[in-house]
């Protein structure tokens, strides 16, 4: 399992009981109840022979996801959400997780307010549709989707005070959380094996660390920005060669890094302007140092800039049509850790705003150092007012195996795939 879980279901039954305590004995424990949530069935196909022993061409299974929202009279509540996947391709894929389980209240003060998240949580930073380089609360669950997008559950302190003039969070959060890897026999890995089992830490508390965070965000005209700082934990790892028996897998290796971002969106008529910048210290690259025999540590900055336009009611129609354009570039240039050290990003997404909600999305991101670049495809419809179909497909092609630059997509040359999600939504 991806998570102790003991210690997590712990988390709500507490939270539950601190509800409890401060409700009225009048009123019982709480006024309203809800429970809603999704199961999905996935398949994913990998037309091409697997690039690395051990390898799969099919997987196949389900997810499980429910939410369950409590509130007392005087507004405060408690939200809970477990997780949980099968997969029957890779074992390393069936996972279980609490992606929610928190204690909410808020109040006034003066003419502001308050609120205060205490317990599990995901907090979502950034506005770019490429990649997210400012979300750093919530560590990735890379199993789920090779996009990154997807969160696990964070324990933490969360303290937002907000007014007219935008709002202030601060973090504090504990217990950092392992990023998950595909095993042996999941597609879209490296060559090595990620063995948990050697994870280790920086810092000497390990992973009891207690990380801080802030944000500042807020409107200015057509302007939103936010800006945060994160001191802790680093939620990248630095995947060390280590040697097993006869073989070698990679080691985790977590670092204490400081890192500040910038995040901001100017609308203006029907675009939306974007912009993504961090400059993060601490971190190792991917130069190996022979004098030290570690990978060298390098300060660096790292920025996504681009735009949507949207068209509305194309070709007098309810179909709207959003064009997005997006350039990334990352400071370490080919030691960067990541595939997206200078890409473009071009996407069109199409709604049809029917009953259905039909969407369909296509994307090319490519490299421009050299020829690599994936194309993806995607579409979207309710069949029912429980049931929903997702398809998406991705092809890579032009990687370069005598390219430094493209040797975090060489791993995956070979896992180009259809998946098909059919979710029931209660």
């Amino acid at each position: 399992m991806t998570v102790r879980l003991p210690l997590l279901l712990a988390t709500p039954l507490i939270l539950a009981s601190l509800l409890a305590t401060g409700a009225r004995a009048d009123n019982g424990f709480f006024d309203d109840v809800e429970v809603f949530g999704r199961l999905s069935s996935e398949t994913r196909l990998y037309p091409e022979s697997a690039g690395h022993p051990d390898q799969r061409s099919h997987a196949s299974g389900f997810a499980v996801e429910a939410t369950m929202y409590a509130e007392d009279d005087e507004g405060r509540s408690i939200t809970l959400t477990p997780f949980y996947r099968y997969d029957a391709g890779d074992p390393e894929r069936t996972h279980a997780d609490l992606r929610e389980a928190y204690f909410l209240a808020y109040g006034d003060i003066g003419d502001d307010e308050w609120e205060l998240r205490l317990g599990v949580d995901r907090v979502f930073w950034g506005v770019v549709e490429s990649r997210s380089l400012v979300d750093i609360v919530n560590q990735t669950d890379l199993v789920e989707h090779p996009d990154e997008k997807t969160k696990l559950g964070q324990p933490m302190v969360h303290l937002t005070w907000s007014g007219d003039w935008g709002a202030m969070e601060l973090f504090g959060i504990t217990w950092h959380r392992q990023r998950t890897f595909p095993g042996r026999h999941g597609r879209l890995r490296s060559a090595l094996v990620v063995d948990h089992d050697l994870t280790s830490y920086e810092s000497a508390a390990e992973e009891w660390r207690l990380d801080l965070a802030g944000r500042f965000s807020g409107s200015f005209g057509p302007l939103d920005i936010g800006l945060s700082a994160f001191d802790g934990t680093s939620r990248e790892p630095t995947l060390l060669p280590t040697p097993v028996g006869t073989g070698l897998v990679l080691a985790p290796y977590y670092e204490k890094i400081r890192q500040f971002g910038l995040d901001a969106q100017l609308t203006t008529g029907p675009w939306l302007l974007k912009l993504e910048a961090i400059h993060r210290s601490g971190l190792q690259n991917r130069r190996f140092d022979q004098r030290l025999f570690r990978y060298e540590e390098e300060d660096y900055a790292a920025f996504v800039v681009g735009g949507e336009y949207t068209i509305n009611a194309v070709w007098e129609s309810d179909t709207d049509l959003s064009l997005i354009g997006e350039w990334t570039r990352d400071g370490r240039g080919q030691w960067a850790t990541n595939a997206f050290e200078n890409d473009v990003l071009l996407a069109a997404r199409v709604g049809l705003n029917d009953e259905q909600s039909t969407e369909f999305t296509v994307s090319a991101l490519a490299s421009l150092d050299n020829g690599s670049h994936a194309i993806s495809a995607e579409f979207k419809r309710r069949i029912s007012d429980s049931w929903s179909l997702h398809v998406e497909g991705t092809a890579y092609s032009g990687i370069d195996a005598e390219s430094v630059v493209e040797e975090v997509l060489y791993e995956v040359r070979r896992d180009s795939y259809v998946g098909l999600n059919l979710d029931y939504n209660f």
